[in-house]
C-alpha cells in the first residue's frame, strides 16, 4: 500500500514513466539504501570497532594499532566517496544530510579522545579540533536561513591534514616518522583554527547581509 490513488499514476495504478515529471520526481527521490547511504553507514558501524581495535591490549599493542588504523582508513576513504556518489548520482537523503556528518565527527572525535586518554596526543589538541567542530556545526544553525556557506579549499586542506595527521598517530611510529607525524599535526592544527576563524567570518557576513536584506523588504 502506497496511499497513493491510482488516477495520479496516469489511473493505471503502474509507476509512472521515467520520463515524465511525475516519473523524474520519483526516480530523484533517492531510496534509503543507496551505495552512499550504505558507505555512510559501514562508517558508524566502524567507530565502536576502530576504539575497541585501538584500545586493545592497553593500547600500545602495534599489531592492534595496525588493525586500528586500517579500519580508520577505511572510514576516510568511505566518507570521501560517499559524499562524491551522492552528489554525482543524485543519491542525496535525508538521512544521509544527518548521519554522514555524525559519522565523520564520531570517527574523528572517538580516534581523538582515545589518543589522548592513551597519552599520545595533548589534550588540548583534541579540545582544539573538537571545539572548532562543534562551534562549527552550531554555527551553520545560526546562519542556515540566509543561506549555506560551501566548503572551501582551506576547510578540505583541513580535513585531508587532520585526516593524515590522526592516522600516523594511530599507528605506533617511532623515530623519524613519530617527528614527522607532531609536523603534521601541527599542520592540522594551524589549518583547524585559520579555516574555523574564516568560517565564522563568512557566517557573520552572511548574517548581516540577510538582517539587512529583511530590514529592506519591509
Amino acid at each position: 500500500m502506497t496511499g497513493v490513488p491510482a488516477s495520479a499514476a496516469g489511473g493505471t495504478g503502474r509507476r509512472p514513466a521515467p520520463g515524465t515529471k511525475l516519473g523524474t520526481a520519483a526516480v530523484n527521490q533517492a531510496s534509503l539504501w543507496n551505495i552512499a547511504n550504505i558507505l555512510t553507514m559501514i562508517r558508524l558501524v566502524l567507530v565502536p570497532g576502530f576504539v575497541m581495535l585501538l584500545l586493545a591490549d592497553g593500547g600500545y599493542d602495534p599489531v592492534w594499532r595496525a588493525w586500528a588504523w586500517a579500519a580508520f582508513a577505511v572510514a576516510m576513504i568511505t566518507d570521501i566517496f560517499d559524499g562524491h556518489l551522492a552528489r554525482t548520482y543524485n543519491l542525496v537523503t535525508d538521512f544521509g544530510k544527518i548521519a554522514d556528518p555524525i559519522a565523520d565527527k564520531a570517527i574523528m572525535g572517538s580516534a581523538l579522545i582515545c589518543l589522548s586518554w592513551l597519552g599520545d596526543l595533548p589534550w588540548w589538541v583534541t579540545g582544539v579540533i573538537l571545539g572548532r567542530e562543534l562551534g562549527i556545526t552550531l554555527m551553520r544553525f545560526w546562519v542556515i536561513r540566509y543561506g549555506v556557506i560551501p566548503a572551501s579549499r582551506g576547510g578540505k586542506l583541513k580535513t585531508l591534514a587532520q585526516g593524515t595527521a590522526v592516522g600516523m598517530y594511530v599507528l605506533a611510529l617511532t623515530g623519524p616518522l613519530a617527528t614527522l607525524r607532531f609536523w603534521v599535526m601541527a599542520v592540522a592544527v594551524v589549518l583547524t583554527v585559520v579555516t574555523g576563524l574564516d568560517y565564522i567570518r563568512q557566517a557573520v557576513g552572511m548574517r548581516r547581509a540577510g538582517l539587512a536584506a529583511e530590514r529592506a523588504s519591509k
